[in-house]
């Protein structure tokens, strides 16, 4: 029998509605076109992975399909250290994105000199800011996604708030 999920907060746009504000703001500095959308969904979808988060996960994979994703590519962002499907600069900004957001290893920065070569490499600085920028707006919605606990949507027309 499937249990039916139940957000464990009600919307917390209505809670705190200047959210909104702030939402659209982080969107619009993300979506300045420096970093692709495709990179960005597959970063989303891969923090979505890490923190466990299937709400997160169900909504940047949608994301990923409503811009034409391949499923191969939706798929293979679990794996994408070892999969061929995946660009150079694409696999620098997953990298990075799991260098901020994972615990490093005792002594050890999280961003190494090594991997910001490596992202500086594929992107200029306004586009590493971006990502930067990105890094942190899917920061910012895993600790909501993580404590409030929305309900997994299967759809982005669906409500994702109780």
């Amino acid at each position: 029998m499937t249990k039916t999920p139940i957000s464990r907060m009600s919307d917390p746009t209505k809670l705190v509605p200047e959210l909104a504000d702030v939402s659209a703001a982080l969107f619009r500095a993300t979506g300045n076109h420096t970093v692709p959308r495709s990179t960005l969904n597959l970063i989303g979808i891969r923090a979505g992975q890490i923190v466990g988060n299937t709400y997160l996960t169900i909504l940047n994979t949608s994301f990923a399909r409503k811009a034409g994703e391949t499923e191969e590519r939706i798929t293979a962002v679990s794996s994408w250290t070892d999969a061929l499907f995946f660009t150079d600069a694409e696999r620098a900004a997953l990298a990075l994105m799991e260098a901020t957001i994972q615990s490093a290893p005792v002594g050890k920065e999280r961003v190494s000199d090594e991997l910001y070569a490596e992202v500086a490499r594929h992107y200029d600085e306004k586009a590493i800011a971006t990502l930067t920028i990105a890094i942190g707006q899917l920061s910012f919605f895993i600790a909501l996604a993580v404590i409030g606990k929305p309900a997994p949507v299967t759809s982005l027309a669906a409500q994702q708030w109780d």
